[in-house]
C-alpha cells in the first residue's frame, strides 16, 4: 500500500474506533460539562478523541496531532492530524443524529485527506490524496447547478454570526430558493453528494473544517473564506468565515452577494 492508501486507511481506522466510543453514549444519560467557552463536551468527546491519539501516536509517532479537547502535539516532520471527535456536540446531546466525527491529516499545512463519519447511521465520507472522494465506498459528485436563485443554503446557527455578517448572509438568503439552519457537518457532507449547494459559516476552529476540504474539493466543490481566499491550517485556530460551493460557477455568484 502506498503513502497516500496507508494514510487513508489510517484515517478510517480513527473512524472506526471513535465510533466503537460514541455509540453505547448516544441518547444515554449523560453529564454535561461546560467548556472555557460555554459549549458542551462530554465523556463521549474525550474518549474518542484519546482513542484516536493513542492509535496516531502508536502507527505515526512523528506526526502533529491538534484536537479539540486536548492540547496539541506538535511532532517532529511535515504531517499533523486534525481532530473533532463530535462536531455537532449540541445534536449528541439532544439525541440528534447529525453529528459527526471529523478526522483530517494535513501536509504542510494543508489538509491532504479528511474523513467525516456518522458513527450511528455508519454513513462515511471520505476524501484522499488520490483525487477522490466517496461515500460508503462508492464515488460522489457535487451538483453542477450554477443558478443561485434557485440554490439552497445552509449554516448552522446565526448566533455566531456579528452583525454585518448577518446582514451579508440575509443578502445571500435573500438571493437563493431555501434556507436551513442547523445541520452542524451534515450539511458540508451533503454538498459533496449533491443535495446541499452552499454552506456558509462564522466563527469556526480548525477541526470544524479541516476533514471536508479534501471531500468536498475532490467532489468538485470549492471552499474558501468570504473573500475567496484558501483557509489557513496553520495554528491560528479560528477561522473567521467559511463558503463551500457546489461548484466554482455557484461560488462566484455568492461571493458577489456576501461581499456587496
Amino acid at each position: 500500500m502506498n503513502e497516500a492508501g496507508r494514510y487513508l486507511a489510517l484515517a478510517e481506522r480513527l473512524a472506526d474506533a471513535a465510533g466503537e466510543i460514541i455509540r453505547p453514549y448516544f441518547r444515554a444519560d449523560l453529564n454535561i460539562e461546560r467548556k472555557a467557552d460555554e459549549s458542551p463536551v462530554t465523556i463521549a468527546d474525550r474518549e474518542a478523541e484519546q482513542a484516536m491519539r493513542a492509535i496516531i501516536q502508536a502507527e505515526c509517532p512523528d506526526h502533529g496531532i491538534r484536537g479539540e479537547e486536548f492540547p496539541e502535539i506538535e511532532g517532529a516532520g511535515e504531517w499533523r492530524w486534525i481532530l473533532d471527535p463530535i462536531d455537532g456536540t449540541k445534536l449528541f446531546i439532544t439525541g440528534i443524529p447529525l453529528f459527526g466525527t471529523l478526522i483530517a491529516l494535513a501536509h504542510n499545512g494543508t489538509p491532504v485527506i479528511g474523513v467525516v463519519d456518522q458513527p450511528i447511521s455508519r454513513e462515511r465520507w471520505t476524501g484522499g490524496m488520490d483525487g477522490a472522494a466517496s461515500f460508503n465506498g462508492d464515488g460522489i459528485k457535487t451538483n453542477s447547478r450554477d443558478d443561485l436563485a434557485g440554490a439552497n443554503l445552509f449554516t448552522t446557527s446565526l448566533n455566531e454570526y456579528h452583525p454585518d455578517q448577518a446582514q451579508a448572509f440575509a443578502r445571500l438568503s435573500a438571493a437563493t430558493s431555501l434556507t436551513r439552519q442547523g445541520t452542524d457537518c451534515y450539511a458540508f457532507a451533503m454538498l459533496a453528494m449533491g443535495f446541499v449547494d452552499i454552506v456558509v459559516e462564522t466563527n469556526l476552529k480548525e477541526w470544524d473544517m479541516a476533514a471536508h476540504i479534501p471531500v468536498i474539493e475532490n467532489a468538485g466543490g470549492i471552499v474558501t473564506d468570504w473573500q475567496g481566499r484558501p483557509l489557513r491550517f496553520d495554528g491560528q485556530m479560528v477561522i473567521e468565515t467559511v463558503i463551500a460551493c457546489a461548484n466554482p460557477t455557484l461560488h462566484v455568484q455568492a461571493l458577489a452577494i456576501l461581499q456587496d
